[in-house]
């Protein structure tokens, strides 16, 4: 179990993260590609400064689509020294900014895992054109939504480095297994998370041990879904900071 940190510490490591040091030279852009003849529009980052190529964490969005949320965790890991880029699953200029639109885009996707799945590997694709990044070494992350695509990611057999979710839907579609996953899963969740409760957990948990998959999960006490989104209702410091720091030490382990 990890050591419960105290609020001083988390302050401090809040404060670590959220500041760029001042040498760092972050350079993020918008990333515009296409996937079957249709525009989306990603964004990248990563340290202009640092010489070679970097390992990769690509990044999908929750289910309002990319906005600064996702760029400034992108950038928070290219000041790690990571190439971060953040996928677009929506089309370029789709931020659906009511419930009914939110419900309305990741709900077409999650109709359709196929197609969900073309998007993925079209954000994939566009790696190996990005200046300073290692597509020989990836870990796919996301939020909410974001999680659970990256799960479908890895039942769909990419051969990845991991897969990260945090607090994402944790239910498998009818018809689909483990199988076929190739690189070692993450999963960072609440206790009290309202879309995948502990039933999900321990049903993931028993899909993932019955196809022999490398895996471990972080479960926080108390913390609701959506725990790591800053200035939410739902945000909880402790679990938030928590779950970076177990994302920082699977980097480390599987693509540094």
């Amino acid at each position: 179990m990890r050591q419960i940190w105290k609020t001083s510490a988390l302050a401090a490591l809040a404060a670590g993260l959220l500041a760029a040091p001042a040498q760092a030279q972050i350079a993020g852009e918008a990333a515009t590609y296409e996937v079957d003849g249709s525009t989306y529009q990603g964004y990248y980052a990563r340290n202009s400064q640092l010489e070679g190529d970097r390992p990769v964490v690509l990044i999908v969005h929750d289910w309002d689509g990319l906005g600064d949320y996702e760029r400034q965790r992108a950038e928070m890991l290219a000041r790690q020294g990571y190439a971060a880029f953040a996928a677009d699953l929506y089309g370029q200029g789709v931020r659906p900014d009511t419930l009914e639109g939110k419900k309305a885009e990741s709900g077409a996707l999650y109709s359709d895992r196929q197609e969900m799945r073309d998007r993925l590997a079209g954000a994939l694709r566009q790696l190996d054109g990005l200046a300073g990044a290692d597509a020989d070494r990836v870990v796919a992350i996301g939020y909410c939504f974001g999680g659970s695509a990256v799960l479908e990611l890895a039942r769909s057999g990419r051969d990845l480095d991991g897969f990260v979710s945090f607090h994402g839907g944790l239910g498998t579609p009818d018809g689909q297994d483990y199988t076929d996953v190739q690189g070692e899963i993450l999963v960072l969740h609440g206790s009290q998370d309202s879309v995948s409760g502990m039933g999900d957990v321990a049903d993931l948990a028993g899909r993932l041990d019955g196809a022999d998959v490398a895996y471990s999960m972080e479960i926080y006490g108390g913390a609701r879904h959506a725990f790591t989104v800053w200035g939410g209702d739902r945000y909880q410091a402790r679990a938030d900071l928590q779950s970076w720091a177990a994302l920082e030490d699977f980097l480390e382990r599987r693509i540094w």
